[in-house]
């Protein structure tokens, strides 16, 4: 790019952090920094025009894991680190709040239901069978128990007649929730340029150099909060996998209220604005999945269609308005990597699908690894 001087001097000399992108993690890493160095020059890197993967395209749920979705869990993590996990997540959602404020997140707790399709009959029974068991594995995060039996009453169709209900979930606007982390970090003075795509780095013994696809230019420091993207800077554990979403139309006295899993929360879906939003079905084609291209997946997107149209809403006449995928960083573990990946560069990636609930503190985190 045919670069001035005045654009070179006011944008990219004598930046003390650079942070390449702009979703939760970046931007909470931004505020963090601001906080510890308040006159530093932050500056972040975003290669789409808004915030790209996951965090403008998620489905706004507050929460930290269905029963199935735990004892899943359980069979690659030991109990301490379940624990930790789900105290982490808790954790992020109290600190999410605590610096947006609930009205700017649209913030509304009207807790969580999974649901059991009757021909997951065996998944059924296990978490009804082990329902106490996971009650007794928060007892150090909750003084009561968390999840209890209430009936289907909300009219689905094909399941079975018992949900397990969680009050301690909840759902946020997401589309709220990040503008009103941007317009906190442009108050800080921290710099966000848009539509720039990071290629590689170099890294020499007192700063970063960064290749973008149009410019080049340096940093003393270099944070990484690309999810995810990370496998195409980055050699970690961790890979992409893309989630396939659909949101009907306004649907006149739409009775359903709260948010809804199933299938070991590989599906889920909520009401938002008196309309259905139903996500997931990435367990229907792993491997197509594990990509970060941002296409429909028109396989999983027929079953969310008849996800909704033969269990969520049986009996309404409804009609899809937009459709969209979001790309999570996933791995062999649940847990987020948030490290120094040399003396000036780190990374904070690997989501796993609980940005929501993990990004701020994960931001957070990432800029205490200075």
């Amino acid at each position: 790019m045919n670069l001035s001087y005045w654009e070179i001097k006011s944008w990219l000399s004598n930046i003390d952090y650079t942070i390449i992108g702009s979703g939760i993690v970046g931007l909470n890493c931004a505020l963090s920094l601001r906080e510890k160095f308040p006159k530093s020059k932050i500056l972040i890197i975003e290669k789409g025009s808004l915030p790209s993967g996951a965090s403008t395209k998620n489905a706004g749920f507050a929460c930290f894991g269905s029963v199935s979705e735990i004892l899943d869990d359980l069979k690659n993590h030991s109990i301490d680190e379940v624990v930790t996990l789900i105290k982490k997540r808790t954790e992020g959602l109290r600190y999410l709040r605590k610096l947006l404020g609930d009205n700017n997140i649209d913030y509304k707790q009207h807790g969580g239901y999974e649901i059991f399709l009757k021909k997951n009959h065996d998944l059924f029974e296990n978490c009804l069978k082990k329902l106490n068991e996971v009650n007794d594995l928060l007892k150090p995060l909750f003084p009561a128990d968390v999840f209890e039996i209430k009936d289907n009453f909300f009219g689905f169709d094909n399941v079975f007649n018992k949900l397990i209900f969680n009050s301690h979930e909840g759902q946020i606007d997401t589309g709220m929730m990040m503008k009103s982390l941007i317009e906190k970090v442009r108050k800080k003075n921290i710099t966000i340029i848009n539509n720039i795509k990071v290629n590689s780095f170099i890294e020499n013994n007192n700063c970063v150099e960064l290749i973008t696809d149009n410019f080049s230019f340096k940093s003393s420091k270099l944070f990484i909060a690309t999810n995810g993207f990370s496998n195409k800077i980055l050699n970690e554990n961790i890979n992409p996998a893309r989630a396939q979403v659909l949101i009907t139309k306004p649907i006149k006295d739409l009775p359903i209220k709260g948010t809804f899993h199933f299938d070991k929360g590989y599906y889920y879906f909520r009401n938002i604005h008196n309309r259905i939003l139903v996500g997931g079905g990435r367990n229907l084609d792993f491997k197509k999945e594990e990509t970060d291209e941002f296409e429909l997946n028109e396989n999983i997107q027929t079953e969310l269609e008849i996800t909704l149209k033969k269990i969520i809403l049986p009996k309404s006449k409804i009609e899809i308005d937009y459709r969209w995928s979001g790309i999570m960083g996933v791995g062999n573990k649940k847990t987020a990597i948030v490290k120094a990946v040399s003396n000036n560069v780190f990374c904070g990636i690997r989501l796993g699908g609980m940005g929501v609930a993990i990004g701020s503190t994960v931001g957070n985190e990432l800029a205490n690894k200075v």
